[in-house]
């Protein structure tokens, strides 16, 4: 019974800071905005997480673990390449639509001031992402479902840096039909 509470007061803990991360930035909360908003102690979270650090490096651990599990899913039920590509694009919308941000995304605009394992993790997560993106994009041009007119890899890369940067910017316009116009465009670039 304990381990049933303890999870669950884990998991309270990181759904917390994910929300505080994704709406205002790794640097921007501290113990004390979590402690307040569960009603603990600081020391309680300490028993949990020893740092912030630690922390940080269970939340990217958790965001890309529901993440890929979320592309798992697309694999599993979109047969066609530019339906998974209009899956992966949603899981940005659906983030922005909720008033947040990439978890990833937040932390790799604050790189530089992360601890090492958490910038390692980042890069990970992003390198996952590109990973997938170019295994549907290679079946995708194999099957003559999409064009595109560069690399693989480089289109890639170009579909997760548009997403990350169109978040941020609907996010400071308030206009997440902006998120939608470009992310149209950029799913068109790929019309076979």
């Amino acid at each position: 019974m304990t381990l049933q509470v303890e999870g669950t007061r884990t998991e309270q803990i990181l759904d917390v800071a994910q929300r505080l991360v994704q709406t205002r930035g790794f640097n921007d909360f501290s113990y004390a905005d979590i402690a307040e908003d569960l009603a603990i102690t600081k020391a309680a979270l300490h028993y949990h997480y020893r740092s912030k650090a630690a922390l940080g490096d269970a939340l990217i651990a958790r965001y890309a673990e529901r993440f890929l599990r979320e592309l798992q899913v697309i694999e599993a039920t979109e047969t066609k390449a530019r339906a998974r590509l209009e899956a992966y694009v949603g899981l940005y919308r659906s983030v922005l639509a909720a008033g947040r941000m990439c978890l990833c995304g937040m932390l790799a605009a604050e790189y530089l001031t992360l601890p090492d394992p958490m910038r390692v993790a980042v890069e990970q997560f992003f390198d996952r992402n590109e990973a997938w993106l170019e295994r549907v994009l290679g079946e995708g041009l194999a099957a003559r479902e999409l064009f595109a007119a560069e690399p693989v890899r480089d289109s890639a890369r170009m579909i997760i840096d548009t997403l990350e940067g169109a978040m941020m910017i609907a996010r400071a316009r308030d206009d997440i039909d902006r998120f939608d116009r470009v992310a149209s465009r950029l799913l068109a670039s790929f019309d076979a």
